[in-house]
């Protein structure tokens, strides 16, 4: 950790005017600030809010490429991170930094940690977070998988589908709700079932709003259409909710050339042998000439 020399004369002055602030950014760009000390700071654009009950565990650190890691803890407060927030996971992911500084002149500071927030545990007046620093990034794979479907995401710059062509892209509103995973919302004329089957919602309005939702079922009937979710929605859905409906790929070569004529994109490898190709064996009542296995010949 770098330290200015304003912090070390500080530090090597042996005061006591140092606190600790935490600043959050969700993914959605939203940020809070909160602080350990007894009243309120500012500074780099962002006030820190005192009384939060904010504090935190030493953070470990080392000089290789092992991943740091600490917790921190605090209240649920209408100022500060809200039971109903954490349920709909706006805070999943968000961006922490913690600063040690000097509240006489918060000019003087160290930023001593930068990170996400990892798994947040909720208690009825608390939560506690865990803290994953930058090299977290680092157990995360990398490269391709030789695997029969797309490994691209619908609609990125590997994909290159437009999501924004009519008919791939539907607001709905929210008709009914059977339970936080299956809903019932406006019908929609041009799609046949399952057009939406591995797409997702994007909620943009009621307790959801800014949540992506991944779609499991999508059944069209003639009044409504039937959307089952791969997971429950944290926060309550009420009818009129709405949402954008995307519609959903499953990676197969087939739908990317029927349903979105993309097939020269196609990011998967659909000949590959499977598994049972390995413990295959040669028939006597078979062609056994060493030629390719696709469309015979």
């Amino acid at each position: 950790m770098a330290v200015s020399s304003d912090f070390q004369a500080l530090l090597d002055g042996g005061a006591t005017t140092i606190c600790r602030c935490w600043q959050l950014v969700r993914q959605d760009g939203k940020t809070f600030g909160f602080t350990d000390h007894d009243r309120d700071l500012d500074f780099g654009g962002q006030v820190y809010l005192a009384g939060s009950g904010m504090d935190a565990s030493a953070l470990e650190s080392s000089t290789g490429l092992s991943v740091d890691n600490g917790q921190a803890v605090g209240a649920l407060s209408a100022v500060g991170l809200q039971d109903g927030d954490i349920m709909a996971g706006r805070f999943d992911r968000a961006e922490v930094m913690q600063w040690l500084v000097n509240w006489d002149d918060v000019s003087v500071r160290t930023l001593v940690f930068r990170g996400t927030l990892g798994e947040i545990r909720r208690g009825s007046s608390a939560f506690e977070v865990e803290l994953r620093s930058l090299a977290e990034s680092l157990n995360q794979p990398l490269g391709r998988a030789y695997v029969p479907g797309c490994d691209a995401t619908l609609g990125d710059s590997r994909c290159t589908v437009d999501l924004e062509v009519a008919g791939r892209v539907e607001t709905v509103s929210v008709l009914d709700v059977s339970n936080k995973r299956r809903l019932l919302v406006d019908p929609v004329v041009s799609a046949d079932s399952g057009w939406f089957s591995s797409g997702h919602m994007r909620w943009i309005s009621g307790a959801n709003a800014g949540v992506i939702s991944i779609v499991k079922v999508d059944i069209a009937e003639d009044k409504f259409r039937d959307i089952e979710l791969w997971e429950e929605l944290r926060a309550p859905v009420e009818v009129g909710d709405r949402a954008e409906l995307v519609v959903g790929c499953d990676k197969r070569s087939a739908t990317c050339a029927e349903k979105f004529s993309n097939l020269l994109n196609f990011r998967g490898f659909p000949t590959i042998p499977g598994d049972d190709w390995a413990s295959d064996f040669p028939r006597a009542n078979e062609v056994n000439d060493g030629g390719s296995l696709v469309n015979g010949h």
